[in-house]
């Protein structure tokens, strides 16, 4: 019984070697890019977060908020003009380095210019935002091809943990620390505060020193198409159909919340504060766990978490009490803190075919797609139904997808077990 237990959690290749917390020599290598996630957190957060916030607070009507929110949309199409970054190189710098760079002066350029709009209507300000968030897709698809491209198998994990850690950091900078300054500083100040943060988090990358880190083994596979185009629709699909599962899940648990009657505050605390730093958290430990435990295993285990939640949830409802809804919300943090490092080390390895810039925006393209209908659709449909049902329907949806995305994990494995040894 045990030993199936064990067979089916999908207990890694045994002589694979043994992770380790990070030593200073990868920590200084990953600062870097931890500095560039973080500034895109806060940059984003501030663009569709803060400014929003600070509109409405200034009399903007609903309507204006939620036609605020279209500024995020390049975050989903950066695929679009992703093989532009794989075909074309800048002048200066090394491949993806040069694209960083430049659209890292193109976003500190438009926030500088967003910092002299104070007063401007709001379709202006939206354009601005929206080819602030253009310019900084475009890093992001850069920078995960960099990560691609120049890191090993084995630091995968721990660059899922910087990425994480970094934007969580930014985004709680961008929400909280902007806004301050706004209160006490004004727009403009507050701005240009974020616009010397983005120029200071690209000046580390200058010396990340491309070329001599891009792996002779990666050469090889982009060479050979180990990955390729004809597979990497199949785990598209397969990234769209888990983040829209987990977001009917996960999504509406604040909204939940509310209608079981805990308090306003209370929930903006759960999920402003506790969330986050859950999430911080749990990453950083992840990184170096992952390692040693296995991708799969560990998606399994997190995964059959993250149903628990649905199941707490359908229980709270049922016996109309809060406790089990608030178990469900900070299991939630800790499950779904702990997938997002094995997941993104899963989506850098299904991206490293011969167009690694186009191939990982639209892996994450899906993952930023495939929730937004269910934004708009999963609080109707929960008031139609009723919240039982709503998370009954939503534990079912989870499971199937998690299956999915075990299957796919396998057989990933599967294949490089035979090239390079099993995925850690």
């Amino acid at each position: 019984m045990l030993k199936s237990i064990g067979q089916w959690l999908g207990s890694d290749h045994p002589g694979r070697s043994r992770g380790s917390f990070p030593s200073r020599a990868e920590a200084m290598r990953l600062l870097p890019i931890a500095l560039l996630y973080l500034s895109s957190g806060a940059t984003l957060a501030t663009l569709s977060g803060a400014t929003p916030l600070i509109l409405r607070a200034r009399g903007l009507d609903l309507a204006g908020v939620g036609m605020f929110q279209l500024v995020v949309l390049p975050l989903g199409l950066s695929f679009c003009w992703a093989s532009l970054i794989d075909r074309l190189r800048w002048p200066f710098l090394s491949h993806r380095t040069g694209w960083i760079v430049a659209m890292q002066v193109v976003t500190i350029g438009l926030i500088v210019f967003l910092a002299h709009g104070e007063r401007w209507p709001l379709p202006c300000l939206i354009v601005v935002a929206f080819l602030g968030c253009a310019a900084l897709a475009t890093v992001d698809v850069a920078l995960e091809a960099l990560v691609v491209e120049t890191v090993g198998t084995s630091e995968r994990a721990l660059t899922a943990t910087a990425k994480q850690a970094g934007a969580t950091v930014g985004s709680i900078i961008g929400l909280s620390l902007l806004i301050f300054l706004y209160a006490h500083l004004g727009w403009h100040a507050a701005l240009l505060i974020l616009a010397g943060l983005n120029a200071a988090a690209t000046l580390p990358i200058l010396r990340y020193h491309e070329a001599r880190r891009r792996r002779v083994e990666a050469m090889v596979e982009r060479s050979t198409g180990s990955v390729g185009h004809r597979p990497i629709s199949r785990h598209v699909f397969v990234l769209a159909f888990y983040f829209a599962s987990a977001f009917a899940l996960a999504g509406p648990t604040n909204l939940a919340l509310l209608d079981l009657g805990v308090a306003l505050p209370n929930v903006a605390f759960l999920f402003g504060t506790v969330g986050p730093a859950t999430n911080i958290a749990v990453t950083l430990l992840v990184g170096p766990v992952v390692v040693r435990v296995g991708t799969r295993r560990l998606i399994t285990l997190m995964t059959i978490g993250m149903t628990m939640t649905g199941i707490l949830m359908l229980y709270a409802f049922a016996s109309a009490s809060t406790w089990p809804a608030i178990l469900a919300v900070g299991l939630g943090f800790v499950c779904s803190g702990a997938l997002f490092v094995p997941i993104y080390s899963i989506i850098y390895r299904w991206a490293q075919g011969t167009h690694a810039a186009l191939d990982v925006s639209l892996l994450l393209g899906a993952t930023f797609l495939a929730t937004l209908p269910l934004r708009v659709a999963a609080p109707a449909l929960a008031g139609a139904l009723g919240w039982t049902v709503y998370f009954a329907m939503a534990v079912l949806f989870y499971g199937v997808a998690a299956i999915v995305l075990r299957e796919a994990v396998r057989r990933t494995e599967i294949t490089d077990g035979g090239r390079h040894g099993t995925l850690p």
